[in-house]
């Protein structure tokens, strides 16, 4: 049995101390756009609330399903993120695969990754990027948001150094029995990959679901916006926002405040994220290879 000693216990002491503090950092922020979003708009406005809701109220969630913009933006956010992250696995899945193979027996890799890795450094520009876009008749539609960036490289470099720290022997026995490169990906390495496929494929539901900026560049009709695109301009002038709703809301948007419209939205923004996480998180900590090669 392992005593620990003086030194190891205060460095633990400490050590919690500050996992704690980091903790907090992240939630307490989450926690007070939580209470805002249910107080009273007078004491949000007052700057009254911190931690727990004051005049508890349900208008500002009330108002966020009742005008349609929320849920409109929400589905083109869940549309989004479908054929993005769809697009984005079968890419990285497809390229990482011969990728991952050395350059003996694949002989022009080495130039795919220097053509890859251009990519990450340099770009066209905003403008040659606008226009392109626009010649092939993309604005306004959801193909503009998930077609650029279908393939992620840097999750792909990810994925493919997964597979390349894979033993030799998984795909050499399945070659023995007769099986192909197809059946080796599809039946052998992507069973084994899923903490890193759960890894790559947060990383793009975290960034199709958190990006605002293509929403607000190639959409000119406000309801083709994405949620992070509407929950932008909401941030930016909120009661401008609010000027474009019906008549038949107006006792609602009467009654509400900046601060709790916004917290309400944003909070139901994050949610998602919030919800997926903890069932991909299992994922990050197994082992990539348990079990796979036995002795």
């Amino acid at each position: 049995m392992h005593f620990k000693t003086r030194g190891e216990k205060i460095f633990s002491v400490f050590n919690y101390i500050f996992i704690i503090l980091v903790c907090l950092t992240c939630a307490l922020p989450i926690v007070h756009i939580l209470a805002v979003s249910f107080s009273a708009p007078a004491y949000a406005s007052g700057g009254h609330v911190t931690l727990w809701p004051m005049g508890f109220s349900t208008e500002a969630y009330q108002f966020a399903f009742a005008t349609g913009r929320f849920m409109t933006a929400f589905g083109v956010s869940i549309q989004r993120v479908i054929l993005g992250v769809g697009i984005n696995m079968i890419l990285m899945v497809t390229v990482s695969y011969p990728l991952a193979k050395s350059a003996v027996k694949f002989s022009a890799r080495n130039y795919y990754m220097a053509f890859f890795a251009i990519t990450m450094i340099f770009g066209g520009g905003l403008v040659p990027f606008f226009i392109l876009l626009s010649n092939l008749n993309m604005l306004d539609t959801i193909w503009s948001l998930v077609l650029p960036g279908g393939l992620p490289v840097f999750s792909m470099i990810i994925l493919m150094n997964f597979m390349r720290s894979l033993p030799d022997e998984l795909e050499e026995a399945a070659m023995v029995d007769g099986a192909g490169y197809f059946t080796i990906l599809f039946r052998i390495l992507l069973p084994v990959l899923k903490p890193a496929l759960a890894t790559v494929a947060l990383f793009s539901f975290i960034f199709h679901w958190n990006e605002w900026f293509l929403g607000m560049l190639f959409m000119n009709n406000p309801d083709n916006y994405p949620l992070q695109t509407y929950l932008q301009t909401l941030l930016v002038d909120f009661r401008s926002l609010m000027r474009t709703f019906s008549g038949d809301h107006m006792q609602l948007i009467q009654r509400l405040n900046e601060r709790t419209g916004r917290s309400a939205q944003l909070f139901l923004g994050m949610l998602p994220v919030l919800v997926v996480y903890p069932f991909l998180q299992k994922y990050f900590t197994k082992g990539l290879v348990l079990g796979s090669v036995k002795e």
